[in-house]
């Protein structure tokens, strides 16, 4: 008599938490690496090309996808049109992975100041949110 036994590795489940958060060294998106943190804190004092957000330690993460979101206040494109929120989404190919999330702001900086919210999803579900109050120094 020939039985067939199956071992079945449940996987283990994906964990993530927000690594660090606040004000980071510029950022090369199609680079390797990722920004270092310069200060945590939400709020961000506006200047050209300031690099805001956070970073993501991801466990457990290979072949699954985060998404985000990022709202911003009102500014408008280069058209005139109010820009709508940014939308992405990340492939995960390593089981442990830090994932940055974030911004920059450009001139004119007048019009990016205020609330900006970045959120992270995993199959629909919140796993991260970070408000940061982006202001003019007087």
């Amino acid at each position: 008599m020939f039985i067939n036994i199956i071992h079945t590795m449940a996987k283990k489940k994906i964990e993530i938490s927000i690594h660090s958060y606040g004000l980071y060294t510029s950022w090369q998106s199609k680079g390797k690496g990722i920004p270092k943190p310069i200060e945590f804190t939400t709020d961000i004092p506006i200047t050209p090309d300031v690099e805001f957000g956070y970073v993501l330690s991801i466990k457990n993460g290979r072949r699954e996808k985060i998404t985000y979101r990022t709202e911003q206040p009102p500014f408008k494109d280069a058209n005139g049109k109010v820009m709508p929120p940014f939308t992405g989404m990340e492939h995960i190919n390593e089981n442990s992975y830090l994932l940055f999330l974030g911004d920059t702001v450009w001139d004119p900086i007048e019009d990016k100041a205020g609330r900006w919210r970045i959120t992270a999803y995993h199959k629909g579900k919140v796993v991260a949110d970070k408000v940061f109050n982006l202001f003019i120094r007087p």
